[in-house]
């Protein structure tokens, strides 16, 4: 038997898991195009493989508060357009054998959610790209996704609509009531005291809570930052029970007023006039449009010796349905 001897493969011989997208971000070489820009064509776009687009996904739904719990739609274009019927269908009474009139017709308002294109341009050197124990994937994937998160936080609170989805403090708001009030406008409740809680923050928090509707209180949410929660999470009511409530099992939230509070850091702090709580069923008050597709376009000419990736994907967003959304003034009026 004659004697071999096991040398190690050559490098172009190697077996790489996901060889196509793995070799693109390593070496710039790929074998299948896919997903050029609409706008130039085959300018070297290439679409992220499924596992990847996943990973930012659910990364960006832990790092993004509104997004998790916010309506998310899926869409082809960014021309996406929402009817509302607008206090439903008018209807009428009538005896068993009296004539049947014709009834209103049923008013519509069309939603169409501002949309940008969120981008991230993360880079990397070549030398890390080389080497083998460098995981590029899940860099890359992290990268994108808190880049995304943090500029979707922002956006999804107090995004003024240009070129980026409209928030839900950036839109009218009005203090009457929903039967008063114009569609599109949130109800805003005030404290009484400029940049403060007034003499009974229990009895604020409620009215805020029965502001809402009972069909949108099911499902409902507090939003509010850290520090604004740490401020409601020391409030008592008058026989001197906390409103915050701890969770007793595993997996289910704490809650305030039997309610369930998300913390999202770009929520204003209280101060005079600053809007620093909000209260509603975001699944039914906010919309989050999205392409499914995220772009990654590699870049090693511009900024040498770096791998720059610049990744793309189009989000919108904006107010679906006032009644939805409560939000807490702390203002005197």
């Amino acid at each position: 038997m004659s004697d071999v001897i096991e040398r190690p493969a050559l490098s172009g011989a190697r077996v790489v898991k996901d060889a196509g997208f793995d070799g693109f971000v390593r070496t710039g070489n790929t074998v299948e195009l896919k997903a050029f820009t609409g706008v130039t064509g085959d300018a070297g776009g290439y679409a992220v493989p499924r596992e990847i687009d996943a990973e930012i996904g659910r990364t960006l739904k832990g790092l993004s508060p509104i997004r998790g719990i916010a309506n998310v739609v899926q869409v082809g274009t960014a021309g996406y357009r929402k009817l509302v019927a607008v206090g439903g269908t008018p209807s009428g009474w009538a005896g068993e054998t009296a004539a049947r009139p014709e009834t209103g017709t049923p008013t519509m308002a069309e939603i169409a959610p501002p949309m940008g294109e969120l981008y991230a341009n993360p880079s990397a050197s070549q030398a890390m790209l080389d080497d083998a124990a460098f995981d590029v994937e899940a860099w890359l994937a992290d990268e994108i996704a808190r880049e995304f998160a943090r500029a979707e936080g922002q956006a999804f609170v107090g995004g003024n609509g240009v070129n980026r989805p409209k928030g839900f403090l950036a839109g009218p708001m009005a203090t009457t009531g929903d039967a008063a009030r114009a569609f599109g406008t949130i109800q805003v409740l005030p404290t009484g005291v400029a940049g403060d809680f007034g003499a009974k923050p229990d009895e604020q928090l409620l009215d805020l809570v029965h502001a809402l509707r009972a069909p949108y209180r099911q499902g409902a949410t507090f939003v509010m930052s850290s520090g604004v929660l740490a401020r409601v999470r020391k409030l008592k009511t008058a026989d001197g029970a906390f409103l915050w409530q701890p969770s007793l099992s595993q997996g289910q939230p704490a809650t305030l007023l039997g309610y369930p509070v998300v913390e999202a850091e770009d929520m204003p702090d209280i101060a005079a006039n600053a809007l620093a709580i909000a209260f509603g069923n975001f699944r039914e008050g906010y919309l989050v449009t999205e392409r499914s597709e995220t772009q990654v376009l590699r870049d090693p000419y511009t900024n040498k010796p770096f791998v720059t990736f610049y990744a793309t994907r189009r989000v919108g967003g904006g107010v679906s349905n006032s009644e939805a959304i409560k939000l807490m003034r702390f203002a005197a009026a």
